[in-house]
C-alpha cells in the first residue's frame, strides 16, 4: 500500500536561524514590523510503499534521522496525511 507522509525540519529553538533572520530582515524592509519572529525550515513530503502505516512511519523516521534531518541543529515532525 502506498502511504503519504509529510516531515517538518526545523530548527532547534535554541539556536540562530539566519534565513530566518534574513526573511525577518526583509519583511521589516516592507513594513510589517507586526511580524516579531520568523523561523525557516523545510517540509518534506515522502511517498512510501509498506504494509502498513506503522512500518511508513517508522521508514520516515529512519530517513529523517539518516538524512533529512540534521539532529544536532534540527528537530523533525512526522504526519501521516491521507
Amino acid at each position: 500500500m502506498t502511504y503519504h507522509v509529510q516531515i517538518k525540519v526545523m530548527p532547534l529553538k535554541d539556536l540562530l536561524d539566519p534565513q530566518g533572520k534574513a526573511v525577518m530582515g526583509g519583511l521589516r524592509n516592507l513594513g510589517l514590523s507586526a511580524i516579531t519572529d520568523v523561523r525557516v525550515g523545510k517540509h518534506i513530503t515522502l511517498e512510501i510503499e509498506a504494509d502498513s502505516e506503522t512500518q511508513a512511519k517508522q521508514m520516515a523516521e529512519e530517513a529523517s534521522k539518516k538524512l533529512l534531518a540534521n539532529p544536532v541543529m534540527e528537530f523533525f515532525e512526522i504526519e501521516m496525511i491521507n
